[in-house]
């Protein structure tokens, strides 16, 4: 989806809380209901409709009533919640031109107050191109579903810890700035990708740092796993700077050895095919018979000293949690049953619920205004606690003649929750009728019925 930054100057304070509070509603829902939006993002003036028919204007929704009536964030909205908090943050004051596109990832550059030009990462899994990600990337493990907004998000974070740990080590790396959900900032990297470079002064010397840097990436206890030409930048200088982090692996993988040689046989082909390389030797075997090798001339990973240090604690300090690395690796082993539909939709299923609790979490400082995201926090805890709570007093009645006893005290309990929910969504006066109310007279009980169904699912 194109980023129309445009829209972003007309949507205000109110059109911001109702996103946030669809995006907080996805921590268990799939598609979220529209009483529950209402409720989570409590407008004083009430209007949340109207906010919502707004955002669905500019594409920053999407509309789903195949089961009910509700709203899940788009790609475009998502967007607009990481540059609002960034701007607020002060990281940068501008969005301009698209300076790189990918099968993961879209690239911008942004500049600060200052006119400092950085650039500004997306990523977008789950495009048409490339939706293989349960075989290509260890992102997740053991899930039958997912979403692509919050793989996308687990991909940012790895990759700015990655950046920011890399960096510090002195490895020739982009310098990373700051991070927001989907949204990655960095320093922006004069120079051209290697795939585009037809002729280098020095051919030799840059191979040399190219396959140092794979060597001793292994000795600080990580691999690449897609070392190629079009993730390496080389300037006027042909100084050498490598990108993109988010499939890097430890040199403890069950699957090391292999990313290591990839890395190192994609090295070896593009330069023998692009600047004419010959990395033969001339080998004599046991009958005098000259043979052309370049074995020789490869990295071996089980050669490669893996003491220099180990980058893996160093990354959970940085700001990527052992619990986020427990669930980027739980995803080659035991991914997906079935791929997702054409229109990047996520799977309708009830794992995906539990994904969302567990991970799309919004923290006061990824808000722009702290007390206004504590209101619709409390505000979200108050519609999960009306079930929470029915939930643990059914839980304790373990006995049959107990529970016989408190069936009707249970009951009361439970109509009165929903009658309470009924009325702080109808915001305590009547309901209006809908344009179908002439329509359908007469079946009030069936509508009061799918409310309560509704409600049910909170």
């Amino acid at each position: 989806m194109k980023l129309d930054v445009n829209a972003l100057r007309y949507l205000s304070k109110d059109d911001f809380r109702v996103l946030t509070a669809v995006e907080m509603g996805m921590r268990n829902h799939e598609i979220v209901p529209s009483e529950l939006v209402e409720r989570i993002a409590s407008l004083k003036h009430g209007g949340t409709y109207k906010v919502l028919k707004n955002l669905l204007k500019y594409k920053l929704l999407h509309h789903d009533s195949s089961k009910y009536d509700g709203f899940r964030l788009t790609y475009l909205g998502y967007d607009f919640l990481a540059i609002k908090t960034l701007v607020n943050r002060g990281v940068f004051v501008a969005v301009g031109r698209q300076i790189g596109v990918g099968k993961e990832s879209d690239i911008f550059e942004v500049a600060k107050e200052d006119g400092t030009v950085l650039a500004m990462k997306l990523h977008r899994l789950g495009r048409i191109s490339f939706r293989s990600v349960k075989s290509k990337r260890d992102y997740l493990r053991h899930r039958s579903s997912y979403n692509w907004l919050y793989l996308s998000r687990l991909a940012a974070v790895k990759e700015f810890a990655f950046m920011k740990a890399l960096e510090e080590h002195g490895f020739p790396v982009p310098s990373a700035v700051d991070c927001n959900r989907h949204c990655v900032i960095m320093s922006l990297v004069e120079g051209y990708p290697l795939v585009q470079v037809k002729q280098l002064q020095n051919p030799d010397v840059v191979f040399e740092t190219i396959i140092g840097l794979v060597v001793r990436l292994a000795e600080h206890g990580l691999i690449h796993c897609d070392f190629n030409e079009f993730n390496i930048m080389i300037d006027d200088d042909e100084k050498v700077t490598m990108i993109d982090f988010p499939q890097m692996v430890s040199v403890s993988h069950r699957n090391a050895q292999m990313y290591f040689d990839r890395d190192v046989e994609c090295i070896f082909k593009f330069f023998r095919k692009r600047f004419n390389l010959s990395f033969h030797e001339t080998v004599v075997d046991e009958n005098d018979v000259e043979i052309d090798n370049d074995e020789s001339a490869r990295p071996c990973f089980s050669l490669i000293s893996k003491g220099v240090g180990s980058l893996d604690k160093e990354l959970a300090a940085s700001g990527f949690t052992r619990k986020e690395q427990e669930h980027i690796e739980k995803f080659i082993e035991n991914g997906l049953e079935g791929d997702v539909d054409s229109g990047g939709e996520e799977d309708e299923t009830e794992d995906t619920d539990v994904v969302e609790v567990e991970h799309l979490r919004i923290s006061e400082e990824e808000t722009s205004n702290g007390d206004e995201n504590a209101e619709l926090q409390r505000n979200h805890e108050a519609c999960q606690n009306d079930v929470s709570e029915n939930d643990s007093d059914s839980d304790g009645d373990n006995g049959g003649e107990s529970r016989d006893e408190n069936e009707d005290e249970l009951n009361k309990r439970l109509n009165k929750q929903r009658r309470r929910a009924i009325a702080s969504a109808s915001g305590g006066s009547k309901a209006r009728a809908s344009r179908n109310t002439y329509k359908d007279k007469g079946r009030k009980s069936s509508n009061n019925s799918k409310i309560h169904k509704q409600i049910g699912i909170w």
